[in-house]
């Protein structure tokens, strides 16, 4: 273990969200339960749009991806949890440890591109929609994603190798239920100015470029829309922005509460609150906060429920 990361400490022990057996015992079933929502209701998505030729467009070949990003994302963390309940273990290697971290910010960081590339879908669509089918290709769609994929895997393959390269020499308890960035920093015993600096510097870089291509469409659209001349179509064009909108509110507000603020400022409790609310919340509501705000969504879901029950009562009969 010294050969790899210059380290005395082989394991760590996720402590969890409480130590209270009781609390525990709450706290597993509504983890359990998000978890399942979570992934039924993406799936619910995957295949309304998979099986709706009327939903193959750009709009919603994000939204799908989106929606296989979040089932990746909150299956990274708390089936681990849960198991660990379970098992009434709570030690994590620190390859695993630092595999989780890889891929809970591959994911963090796919999520922010979609959130961005719907975006300008939307700014394409209400500000040039005689050129949107020019503009938004299969082609050009087909590179943001697979250019999107490139970039969050090499940004989090950076962090993690500078990560590796610490030492954890006495204290090994993770007050957390994943393995973050800042309660690992926050343990180890080495220098973790590089560490930090990145964080701050091309960690924020990678998070706010999307985050100013948000704005920048928004701000675009919202001067197209006020010059529409009727109310019924203003509202209309904001009505189909209001889910992507409260989307990337929810997401943007908990990743800058945690993240984007020095080490020493930050609170245990707090981070893992905000932490709860982008990799548990966030990915459970996608789904229903597009499906509830979109009539195409929603009619592609009633024809998969009713698909089913025909299949389980043709199956049963």
């Amino acid at each position: 273990m010294r050969g790899a990361n210059q380290s005395s400490v082989s394991e760590f022990l996720l402590l969890g969200l409480s130590r209270q057996p009781q609390q525990q015992q709450l706290l597993f079933v509504l983890f359990l339960s998000m978890y399942l929502a979570t992934v039924l209701g993406n799936l619910l998505i995957l295949l309304a749009i998979g099986l709706d030729s009327r939903l193959h467009i750009p709009m919603y070949f994000f939204l799908s991806n989106l929606s296989f990003v979040d089932i990746c994302f909150v299956s990274t963390t708390v089936p681990k949890m849960l198991a660990n309940h379970i098992l009434g273990t709570q030690t994590v290697s620190f390859s695993g440890c630092l595999t989780q971290m890889y891929f809970v910010f591959t994911f963090v960081d796919m999520d922010n591109f979609l959130l961005a590339a719907m975006a300008y879908d939307r700014f394409v669509a209400i500000c040039h929609p005689l050129h949107y089918s020019t503009k938004m290709t299969p082609q050009l769609c087909g590179l943001l994603v697979a250019g999107s994929w490139v970039i969050a895997n090499l940004n989090i393959l950076l962090h993690t190798l500078l990560m590796a390269r610490l030492s954890f020499c006495a204290d090994n308890a993770i007050p957390h239920y994943f393995c973050d960035v800042t309660p690992l920093l926050k343990l180890s015993c080495s220098d973790t100015y590089l560490n930090e600096m990145m964080i701050l510097t091309e960690g924020s870089l990678i998070m706010i470029t999307p985050f100013i291509c948000i704005l920048a469409s928004y701000v675009r659209i919202t001067c197209a829309i006020l010059r529409v001349p009727s109310t019924k179509g203003r509202w209309k064009a904001f009505f189909t922005c209001g889910s992507h909108l409260a989307v990337v509110s929810l997401f943007y507000g908990t990743i800058i509460a945690v993240y984007f603020n020095p080490l020493s400022s930050h609170l245990a409790d707090t981070d893992t609150a905000a932490a709860v609310m982008f990799t548990v919340v966030t990915p459970m509501l996608n789904p229903f906060i597009y499906s509830l705000r979109n009539r195409d969504i929603k009619g592609a879901l009633g024809k998969v429920v009713t698909m089913t029950f025909f299949l389980l009562r043709n199956a049963m009969g």
